[in-house]
């Protein structure tokens, strides 16, 4: 997997603890933790307080919300059935999601709802895996007649009504007509959640509990789960979104009365997860080994390299590209890898320090997660920060540029 060196340079790792404390020092960040390792060797940086306004420090077993870093890990699920033979990439997922039979797609993006063509072939398992079965999140077509649809159904998260329960949220999703044909075009989001409601579906269990069983207790990820129960909540900092205009800090979500605090009605493997530094180590580590943890096997090894490797073709890519080139400005240069394997990001060129077949993904909740087989090398980062204004993001990008400088080879 790769050269593992020897590990990280003294005066690198300094340059990270500074680069950390100075986010915390300026006011932008309440607190952070960082894990990351090469090898054998791990550190972990723990700076900063729970709240804004001060409160406990964080701590390394701080529970975290994930966001969107739920999504390369809430995938494994997927995997897990396709090692099994109970679903095939090529499957249309119909006989399990009913609700996406026979779909309508639109004529063209800003097409009224029922100015439609016959999709031309149905929704495959790769199509929802990929996240190109045909909707999701597109915020360079906000305003559109579809768009609007898809808020006014609510079934994407972060609206002021959570998402509904999984069977009247595929009602839902039902309702609407495609954005694109089956497997023309990667779109954000939507398929991460609609790669749960599959697997449930197939297992005839919710979600969680097959990810329990079946990838989270294997790793010893006991921190890991769509809700924190109420004896961990001290655990929980509350989540800040800063006022995009003036930085002053707002809670988006408390710890004890949030909807983090109860079990959701819809569990999001788009961004439902809550989680700790060394439980996304363990994952992110298992994948690094090629689907191994402590010699016991989770994932199969050809499994791992379809997550982990770029699954878009040129057409499917260029929608991607486009949007993390032309969209710097709202998402501060988040989002520039190139590629997309299953659930995560990897890098098909180099556009910053990190080289090509890093994968992982960042969240809008302030969370940074990835892994790199070329160096060997796992990073975790954690804020309570989320991404309404620049700075988690930023501290994203200065702890990637530092972890890269430490490597001592």
């Amino acid at each position: 997997m790769g050269q593992n060196g020897s590990g990280f340079s003294k005066t690198g790792l300094r340059k990270v603890h500074d680069v950390l404390a100075r986010s915390v020092d300026t006011g932008k960040i309440p607190g952070v933790v960082a894990l990351f390792s090469r090898g054998d060797e791990t550190h972990v940086e723990t700076i900063g307080t729970m709240r804004h306004d001060g409160g406990d420090p964080l701590r390394r077993d701080t529970v975290f919300r994930m966001a969107s870093t739920s999504k390369p890990v809430s995938v494994s699920a997927a995997m897990v059935l396709l090692d099994e033979c109970r679903i095939h990439l090529d499957d249309p997922v119909e006989q399990w999601l009913p609700e996406l039979a026979d779909r309508q797609v639109l004529r063209t993006i800003d097409s009224p709802l029922d100015d439609t063509v016959p999709a031309r072939r149905p929704i495959t398992v790769r199509d929802v895996l990929t996240s190109t079965f045909g909707l999701g999140m597109d915020m360079t077509v906000i305003g559109t007649p579809v768009m609007n649809a898809v808020f006014e159904q609510g079934i994407t998260p972060n609206l002021p009504e959570p998402m509904p329960g999984q069977d009247e949220w595929m009602r839902r999703l039902g309702t609407l007509p495609l954005m694109y044909q089956p497997g023309e075009r990667w779109q954000y989001q939507i398929a991460s959640d609609l790669a749960g409601v599959l697997v449930s579906r197939v297992t005839g269990r919710s979600y969680e509990s097959f990810l329990r069983e079946r990838i989270f207790e294997p790793l010893g990820m006991k921190d890991t789960g769509f809700h924190v129960p109420a004896d961990q909540l001290h655990r929980l900092p509350p989540l800040y979104a800063p006022d995009p205009a003036t930085g002053e800090f707002h809670v988006w979500d408390e710890a004890a009365t949030g909807r983090h605090s109860t079990p959701p009605a819809f569990q999001g493997g788009g961004g439902g997860l809550n989680s700790t530094a060394d439980d996304y180590h363990a994952y992110f580590k298992m994948l690094l080994d090629g689907g191994l943890h402590d010699g016991e096997r989770i994932l199969s090894r050809p499994a791992v390299e379809l997550m982990t490797t770029n699954r878009l073709t040129p057409e499917q890519q260029a929608a991607r590209q486009e949007l993390a080139l032309n969209n710097v400005h709202i998402s501060f240069g988040q989002g520039q890898h190139g590629g997309w394997g299953l659930g995560m990001a990897v890098r098909t060129y180099r556009g910053d320090y990190a080289p090509v077949g890093q994968f992982g993904w960042d969240g809008g909740s302030g969370t940074s997660t990835y892994a790199d087989p070329v160096n060997g090398i796992v990073g975790i980062l954690l804020t309570q920060v989320g991404a309404s204004a620049p700075y988690s993001i930023h501290l994203m990008h200065d702890f990637w540029t530092t972890l890269y400088q430490a490597l001592d080879d």
